[in-house]
């Protein structure tokens, strides 16, 4: 009778790991079987139609697809533009005379030098919209490093929709590349 009941609980044991395999299976497949359902799209999406939700289908599922009338999208922003200028082609361009360079640092940099002819306007305070680009120069950005420039540039590209200049590696890259620095002169 011992062996019986052992041969009756093994038997029971592989029939109740059969019936949570199945059971497992059943559940991934009610899950996959929804999942589609949700992703379903109504009869006239794709022909013309707004893609409105499918009977049944998930609101997840409207939000993915969904279409924007053309009334309601909005124009494309510009994507901010910055093109990186060495040392050497700064010095040039200043050279040649027709940049306004402003220098982005704090005050308490632009006390340890600044590049010759640069005015100072820090980065907390700069406002591209209050820039007058009206005497034709060329505005040039730099800050220590190139980090501080860059953003600067970002904005006053985004507000003038036209690529910005700035010194790639600031005036650190500047005085390595072995050119003066001033100071500060208003």
């Amino acid at each position: 009778m011992a062996a019986s009941s052992i041969t009756f609980c093994a038997n029971w044991q592989r029939k109740t790991n059969r019936m949570r395999f199945s059971l497992s299976s059943c559940t991934f497949a009610a899950f996959a079987a929804l999942a589609v359902s949700a992703c379903a799209p109504s009869d006239d999406a794709g022909k013309g139609g707004k893609g409105e939700r499918a009977p049944g289908s998930s609101f997840g599922y409207e939000l993915a697809v969904h279409e924007t009338s053309d009334q309601g999208r909005s124009e494309a922003q510009p994507v901010a533009q910055m093109i990186d200028l060495t040392p050497a082609q700064l010095s040039e361009k200043i050279a040649a005379g027709n940049i306004r360079l402003i220098d982005v640092r704090t005050a308490e940099e632009v006390a340890e030098g600044i590049i010759p002819g640069a005015e100072h306007i820090p980065l907390d305070q700069f406002d591209p919209q209050q820039l007058s680009d009206d005497d034709g120069r060329e505005i040039v950005l730099y800050c220590r490093s190139g980090r501080r420039s860059r953003i600067a540039g970002q904005a006053l590209s985004e507000q003038s929709g036209e690529p910005a200049q700035h010194v790639a590696g600031g005036i650190l890259a500047w005085q390595e590349s072995g050119l003066e620095t001033g100071t500060l002169t208003e």
